[in-house]
C-alpha cells in the first residue's frame, strides 16, 4: 500500500491513488474513522455527549487525519488521543 492510500484514507487528501476505486476508498476511510471513533468513546465514555454529535465529529476527524498513530492496534489509540488533545491545547 502506498502512502497515497493512506492519505487518502486518513482524509489528508481527496486525491484517489492508481489502482484503487473511489466508493473503495470512501469505504476503507469510514471504517478508519469508525474504529477511531469507537475506541476513543471506549476510552472516554462521557466525551462524546459532553461534545455533541457535530463536534465529535469534528475532533475524530483532526485526531484520524492529524495524528502521529502508526500502531496496527486499535487499542494503542488511547494514549495518541491523549497526545493529540495536549498537542491540540498547546
Amino acid at each position: 500500500m502506498s502512502a497515497a492510500f493512506f492519505d487518502y484514507v486518513r482524509g489528508r487528501s481527496d486525491a484517489v491513488p492508481p489502482g484503487y476505486t473511489e466508493a473503495g476508498l470512501r469505504a476503507y476511510r469510514y471504517l478508519v474513522y469508525l474504529g477511531a471513533s469507537q475506541m476513543v468513546q471506549a476510552s472516554f465514555p462521557e466525551l462524546r455527549d459532553q461534545l455533541g454529535e457535530d463536534a465529535w465529529r469534528t475532533l475524530i476527524e483532526g485526531f484520524v487525519r492529524q495524528s502521529a498513530w502508526r500502531s496496527h492496534f486499535y487499542g494503542d489509540l488511547r494514549h495518541e488521543f491523549m497526545d493529540y488533545l495536549a498537542r491540540a491545547s498547546a
